[in-house]
């Protein structure tokens, strides 16, 4: 199953994709209220054709994005790094959640190396604290695409990476979760990054240094994860920053995230400067 959060009739509503129309369904709520409901909410609503929607962020509400650096072998590759023996893990603040068809913006006074990094995002179901590697895919309630939008100058500049990930609108996610029991490997998906129609990142998911069982399992032995975490499992190579020359967004670009049998994420570009 596909479900969308999305803006009808003034206010959230939940609703499910199917093929080009969006299904309105009856449920007063939103997706995180709707994994504790004893069954997920029916479609009820007359179709809306899937380019009239105005699209929420896949969570609205998550108490955390948990998210995971050099997790691909060609992405740490490409930044010369070493192969991390254990996870890296960072935050990126629920500020900085953007819908599909949102805006990416940032004030050029406070970043000009804005890139990009197309990744798997895995929300979470249910409270999850200390599982094993064989139960951690239980916890999964689906999968998105993600955005983990840098600011490198903050980043790098900084020594450490939440400031640089966390600008409003630095974190797009949808355009809608698909239901684990839809995706048979989350491991092997192709997943790919497009500016302005060219491919900048082009990788399977098989990349992964850490798979999902172990990534789960290590973060839920040092805090409990909460239903609608949203955990970004990593991006494999082309990122902006590690080309030659680098290649960083620019105002009136288009970024799209297309994942296989999740979707496609599509984010204009946007410099505002608030001085």
């Amino acid at each position: 199953m596909k479900i969308a959060q999305i803006k009808h009739e003034g206010k959230l509503t939940l609703a499910r994709i199917e093929g080009d129309v969006c299904l309105p369904c009856d449920f007063q709520g939103d997706l995180i209220d709707a994994m504790g409901a004893s069954r997920l909410p029916d479609a009820t609503g007359a179709p809306i054709p899937i380019e009239q929607v105005r699209f929420l962020p896949a969570v609205t509400r998550p108490s955390k994005i948990v998210a995971i650096g050099l997790n691909y072998m060609d992405h740490v590759r490409e930044s010369k790094g070493s192969v991390p023996e254990a996870p890296l893990v960072f935050a990126k603040f629920p500020n900085a959640l953007a819908a599909h068809q949102d805006p990416i913006s940032w004030d050029p006074e406070v970043t000009q190396k804005v890139d990009f990094e197309a990744e798997l995002a895995v929300v979470i179901g249910h409270p999850t604290c200390r599982v094993s590697e064989s139960e951690a895919l239980d916890a999964v309630f689906g999968y998105t695409c993600g955005n983990d939008v840098s600011a490198r100058d903050l980043q790098f500049g900084d020594g450490q990476w939440v400031r640089g990930k966390s600008l409003d609108t630095f974190c797009p996610l949808g355009p809608w979760v698909v239901t684990a029991e839809e995706i048979t490997d989350p491991h092997d998906l192709a997943i790919a990054c497009r500016v302005n129609g060219s491919t900048m990142q082009e990788s399977r998911t098989d990349q992964m240094i850490f798979r999902l069982p172990r990534l789960i399992s290590y973060l839920s032995r040092h805090f409990t994860l909460q239903p609608g975490d949203v955990i970004l499992t990593g991006t494999p190579h082309g990122v902006g920053a590690f080309r030659d020359p680098a290649v960083y967004l620019q105002d009136g670009d288009e970024v799209v995230v297309d994942i296989e049998h999740i979707g496609r994420l599509v984010n204009p570009c946007a410099v505002r400067s608030f001085s």
